[in-house]
């Protein structure tokens, strides 16, 4: 661990000694309770706020609240990316080996929330008798690539805190999702917020990309700080992302903006106009 490179943050609310198990484990446990319960609070509030959720099914509401949660990781997600793609030097001078207490603290809470995201995944599979294997793959991965920060004290931070920023698309798909289920598909706005999805879309692929050119330039480097088994997990899970996840779901995004009917809305009645529009047009399509 650099501990010299920590300078800058001794004193503050990240200086912790993380060569300690407990340290560690203990804000793995800290991030699965702090967005267990943004999760648990988002169904509260916004029940209380809104009866269009209410009238929901709770397929729905178990998905809007997830993707809530997903929503505020992907606001923490970019802060810790684009500090150390943009401001931190430590991270600017070495890409491979580089550790602050600041990254140290994102890295274990985002552990956290990739584990509450395999549970609640995992129950809404259960629960609702779905399944969506491509995104449980994803996670899976997730989760392993910062199980192996958690375990391996000497492994550089860089591209974990790259990997977080990629769920900078999750706050702007979370407004355009909840728009559509109160009924305002037709709205210029969320018209709008879809077309920022797609673009934060093509954005997350200039970071994957970005991402490819650190491993490929410090391979051997990367092999020996991150060991054989951690390096396999993350050249798997990255190219899984480049080839297959990323791309299908740049599609699904763009193909939402003009089939809106895609979302699998289900029947319950609203009380926006737009959205009786949208289900007629819906009725309209399977009739033809």
């Amino acid at each position: 661990m650099n501990l010299e490179n920590n300078g800058v943050t001794s004193g503050s609310f990240f200086a912790r000694d993380y060569t300690l198990w407990e340290v560690r484990l203990k804000l793995v446990a800290a991030g699965f309770s702090i967005y267990l319960g943004v999760f648990l609070l988002s169904h509260y509030l916004i029940s209380w706020m809104s009866n269009s959720y209410n009238s929901l099914q709770p397929k729905d509401k178990f998905f809007l609240t997830r993707t809530v949660m997903r929503g505020v990781f992907g606001i923490q997600g970019c802060i810790g990316g684009l500090w150390a793609l943009l401001l931190d030097p430590v991270f600017q001078a070495d890409k491979v080996y580089s550790q602050q207490d600041w990254s140290w603290f994102h890295c274990l809470i985002a552990s956290g929330f990739f584990l509450v995201e395999n549970v609640t995944l995992i129950v809404y599979s259960l629960v609702f008798k779905t399944s969506d294997w491509i995104l449980f793959v994803h996670h899976i991965l997730a989760f392993g690539g910062y199980f192996g920060v958690v375990t391996n004290i000497k492994s550089g931070h860089y591209i974990p805190l790259m990997g977080m920023m990629l769920d900078m698309s999750t706050p702007f798909a979370c407004i355009s999702w909840m728009l559509l289920k109160v009924g305002r598909a037709n709205t210029l706005f969320w018209k709008a917020s879809q077309w920022v999805v797609i673009h934060i879309f093509h954005c997350r692929m200039i970071i994957i990309y970005h991402v490819w050119w650190v491993l490929i330039s410090n391979w051997n480097a990367m092999l020996e700080n991150l060991g054989l088994l951690h390096f396999v997990v993350v050249f798997t899970g990255l190219s899984i992302l480049t080839v297959i996840l990323n791309p299908y779901w740049m599609y699904k995004v763009t193909q939402r903006l003009f089939c809106r009917d895609e979302w699998n809305l289900t029947n319950t009645k609203m009380k926006d106009d737009s959205s009786k529009t949208l289900n007629e047009e819906t009725l309209q399509k399977k009739e033809l």
